[in-house]
């Protein structure tokens, strides 16, 4: 097996169920594998326990040894219970004490950048060297939705993303001020050790502007897995910056591979096309109709992909983010569970984080 030039994952074995100190750790395997978790509201379940779900992942998975943990930001939705990444990160930082904790990510067209930066600013304050800034460009909700967190904006005077993002960078990176009067405003805590910055994208323009702004980027995988745009994001961020991002993807084990199969189920997304070129994904065509109704648009197109899955036991999950890191270089894996049931996403990361220590032992 080709060893990786970059940081390698570390597993704790487990000898029927307890815990080894971390001196017997095994040897480092060739990629590091972090989980995004949306918490979904499984049928039967409410919100508040979907979070609960979510925190005690966090806690599960940094005691399975994966890198990071990252929740995601959706509003006006009755299947995913996250609104709020800052919140939930600040949260499970105070119930762990090792994992990285951050957003998958803050959808910044809702947000003025100096909050944003404030916000992880104090985030990372808390727990240095524990805090990511995931930044994605999407909407995280329908048209109402958007309305609502935008209802401040000048409408008539949209920032672009690039803008906001430039803003924000500038805010993380921003040094105390000079002595005397300031001449702009400036910004607190100021910190050692700032968040780790990272772009989420699913094309090679996303890709061109993480790099340019010395970013991390994070290719959004479950979403385009068309391996021609993969290739040409990945050279996009590796033409500037030298290395290799990042890759978010659906994948889920179980003890037996047509179980894995059976529990994923017939995933659809649904890619809404309007008017002018803009897309959306939505998770079912009703989604989608309803986006296009709230937006005031009739004249749409809906597409309906199956997203990429690695689904099996977790040998063939892990033999098949073997192959990708073979033939893209892929230094990480950002895993997003594409099962509900609580249950079944628990025993998921643990046959993961066995099947891990199998391989490295």
């Amino acid at each position: 097996m080709r060893k990786s030039a970059y940081p390698c994952a570390t597993l704790r074995p487990r000898i029927r169920g307890i815990e080894l100190p971390a001196a017997v750790r095994p040897p480092a395997v060739s990629y590091l594998i972090s989980l995004l978790d949306k918490s979904p509201v499984p049928e039967g379940a409410s919100a508040a326990q979907a979070l609960a779900h979510t925190v005690a992942q966090a806690e599960r998975a940094e005691v399975l040894g994966y890198h990071r943990f990252w929740v995601a930001e959706h509003h006006g939705s009755t299947g995913l219970a996250g609104a709020a990444p800052e919140v939930l990160v600040a949260h499970i930082l105070a119930r762990t004490s090792r994992i990285r904790v951050g957003s998958g990510g803050v959808m910044l067209q809702h947000y003025s950048p100096y909050k944003v930066a404030e916000t992880f600013r104090v985030l990372a304050a808390l727990a240095p060297g524990r805090v990511d800034l995931g930044i994605g460009k999407a909407p995280g909700g329908l048209p109402l939705s958007t309305r609502a967190l935008q209802s401040r904006h000048d409408a008539r005077h949209p920032a672009s993303f690039e803008s906001l993002l430039l803003e924000l960078d500038g805010w993380l990176r921003d040094v105390p001020p000079p002595e005397g009067p300031p001449d702009k405003a400036w910004i607190t805590p100021q910190l050692a050790t700032p968040p780790q910055q990272v772009l989420l994208g699913a094309s090679p323009g996303s890709a061109a502007l993480a790099a340019e702004l010395g970013w991390d980027f994070c290719y959004a995988g479950h979403f385009n897995g068309d391996t021609d745009n993969i290739e040409r994001s990945i050279e996009a961020y590796h033409r500037v910056r030298g290395r290799v991002p990042s890759l978010a993807l659906y994948a889920f084990a179980a003890p037996e591979a047509a179980q894995a199969v059976q529990q994923v189920g017939e995933l659809r997304i649904h890619k809404l096309h309007l008017p002018g070129g803009l897309s959306f994904n939505l998770p079912t065509p009703e989604a989608a109709a309803e986006f296009a109704r709230q937006a005031g648009v009739g004249d749409y197109r809906i597409e309906e992909t199956r997203p990429h899955v690695i689904a099996g036991d977790a040998e063939q999950v892990h033999a098949e983010l073997e192959r990708l890191h073979q033939r893209f270089g892929i230094p990480e894996f950002v895993i997003d569970t594409p099962v509900p049931a609580f249950a079944a996403r628990r025993r998921s990361i643990e046959l993961l984080a066995e099947a891990l220590h199998a391989v490295a032992a």
